[in-house]
């Protein structure tokens, strides 16, 4: 069953969900009678690979109780416990299935570290429990997906916050800051590198499941598929079924700080070329792959090299380029050359994820803005399932960016969203 393409009577519904994001932050943090700055906030981790990340941030914040550790796999949650609470006087409760801290009152928020698939399913589930989410990127599995965790949010009036974490880095923030103050004239264009040493994830053999794993509530909304012993707890991002490859691996940063510093929202025409070049295995994914976001007046492409590091190139993360000189970012910082490629300033900052976690923290106290709201992020995130498209479809991809609408294309448009398990859907 394919999913129905929008008409041209949703298209304001559409477009209101997701230009409400920026102006919403305010008044959605007053809608939801926010704790005291004093108050202790309750939260359970869901994902304990990337989510121990979360769980070792957030216990250098001050009032908050990580209440729950939550995962398909039991010895993570007991590694999670034993490296993080072995010496806490109430350590988290272990819950396999997430649903649990969801009929928990007491919390507030969680924290969703899944696969991509899991990703808006469960933050959907999240507001519809009255909890605050933050969630990983991409945040979606697919366009509609992305669609859908807005209107939750919207519903429920939550603070939902993707984890594109340099959006709340101070270096990133001053650069940004100086591209719209003029620092290399007006800004034309934008260039995202993404270079890595991957393996080959092999032939995966079907095998009997681990009895660790919980393997039906892993797969949750995903259409049933066998298991096999290179799916889990990697190697899913190199299948469409549950992931979407390192552009959605590892776009989502690169876009959304490309597009941050061009200032723009959804592209016109976007483009993606490329293939599975250097192992001959199970991977469905490309490992090498250059697509195109034009959004009329700038353009932003994306160079990802996933199993040549490119080491002799010293590959910035992401530059701009414009009327008046160029800006790289490197790392946390960022630094500036004029039109002869001479470098004429540059600037740093932290990094990691504690800053963008308390931003949300304090998102939910109503103390701030969040720094990546889900519209927000979600802007991102459509040009890597854009993209996606163009690259499993082979085509051109003409986009209309008011309607957020794929134009007279049936093939891409069947790709917008995905089949669900019965019983899984996610409803808003």
């Amino acid at each position: 069953m394919n999913p129905t393409p929008l008409h041209r009577r949703d298209f304001v519904k559409r477009t209101t969900l997701f230009s409400f994001g920026v102006a919403a932050a305010p008044l959605l943090a007053r809608a939801q009678s926010p704790k005291s700055p004093g108050e202790k906030l309750v939260v359970g981790v869901v994902g304990l690979g990337r989510g121990f990340d979360h769980v070792k941030a957030l216990q250098q914040i001050a009032n908050v109780d990580v209440a729950y550790l939550s995962d398909i796999d039991e010895t993570r949650i007991a590694k999670a416990q034993k490296a993080a609470f072995a010496t806490a006087d109430k350590p988290p409760k272990a819950a396999k299935d997430f649903r649990r801290i969801l009929d928990d009152k007491e919390v507030d928020a969680i924290f969703i570290a899944t696969p991509n698939h899991w990703h808006a399913p469960a933050a959907i589930l999240g507001c519809s429990a009255g909890k605050h989410v933050y969630v990983e990127k991409p945040g979606s599995h697919n366009a509609r997906e992305g669609e859908l965790l807005v209107a939750a949010a919207r519903k429920n009036k939550r603070v939902v916050q993707m984890g594109n974490q340099r959006r709340s880095w101070p270096g990133i923030i001053e650069a940004v800051d100086k591209l719209r103050d003029g620092a290399i004239g007006e800004v034309r264009s934008a260039r995202t590198w993404y270079v890595n040493a991957r393996g080959s994830i092999g032939r995966g053999k079907q095998v009997p499941v681990p009895a660790n794993i919980d393997y039906d509530l892993w797969q949750g909304p995903a259409p049933e598929r066998p298991y096999v012993d290179n799916l889990v707890h990697y190697n899913w991002h190199w299948r469409w079924h549950w992931g979407g490859g390192e552009i959605a691996n590892n776009g989502p940063h690169a876009f959304d700080l490309a597009r941050w510093g061009l200032d723009v929202e959804c592209p016109i025409r976007v483009t993606c070329g490329g293939g599975r070049y250097h192992f001959d295995d199970d991977q469905e994914t490309p490992d090498t792959t250059v697509a195109t976001a034009d959004f009329g007046s700038k353009l932003l492409i994306w160079d990802g090299s996933s199993c040549h590091p490119r080491n002799n190139e010293n590959l910035p993360f992401v530059a701009w380029y414009g009327s008046n000189g160029s800006m790289a970012i490197y790392g946390n910082g960022y630094r500036i050359f004029d039109p002869k490629g001479k470098q004429t300033s540059e600037g740093t900052g932290s990094g990691g994820d504690k800053s963008h976690i308390e931003n949300f923290l304090k998102s939910i106290r109503g103390e701030a803005k969040p720094n990546s709201e889900i519209a927000v992020g979600q802007t991102s995130t459509l040009l890597c399932h854009l993209s996606n498209i163009a690259y499993r479809t082979g085509h051109t991809i003409q986009f209309d960016p008011v309607a957020r609408k794929i134009i007279g294309d049936k093939a891409a448009e069947k790709l917008w969203g995905r089949e669900y398990r019965k019983g899984w859907e996610p409803k808003v």
